[in-house]
């Protein structure tokens, strides 16, 4: 299993970014995806997730909901995070992360807020991640 995150960068505050992971050596389409962050200093929070291929329902974090769409391009095995809106509070190291197995939707969305992903716990699988500066 493989995960390769791309397209993070340094970007003006109120600016986009879009990021791609691709991944490989798993049934891409079977599996939910999530994107988690972590701030410099602080511990992992849940950004976004996408239910499978056969559902693609999104689900997004209080904080960036209205501002980040996360899609998946099953034909490619590729996850993406389009992030409009930028505020240097999305500043963070960004990661691609698969569920713990096929099918399996893991920590309800609704428990986000109380429940902090853990690598270990809620993922499979995991990439290096990207870096994400907002600053002017």
């Amino acid at each position: 299993v493989q995960l390769v995150e791309s397209g993070g960068g340094l970007v003006q505050p109120g600016g986009s970014l879009r990021l791609s992971c691709a991944a490989s050596g798993f049934t891409f389409k079977n599996y939910w995806m999530y994107w988690v962050r972590q701030a410099p200093g602080k511990g992992l929070e849940w950004v976004s997730a996408i239910n499978t291929a056969s559902d693609s329902s999104t689900y997004y974090a209080d904080s960036v909901k209205g501002r980040f769409t996360i899609s998946r391009d099953n034909a490619k095995n590729t996850l993406y995070l389009q992030m409009i809106s930028l505020k240097p509070e999305d500043t963070a190291l960004y990661y691609c992360a698969r569920g713990i197995a096929a099918y399996d939707s893991g920590t309800s969305p609704s428990s986000w807020a109380l429940s902090p992903p853990s690598k270990g716990r809620n993922f499979g699988s995991w990439g290096q991640g990207t870096q994400v500066t907002v600053s002017s």
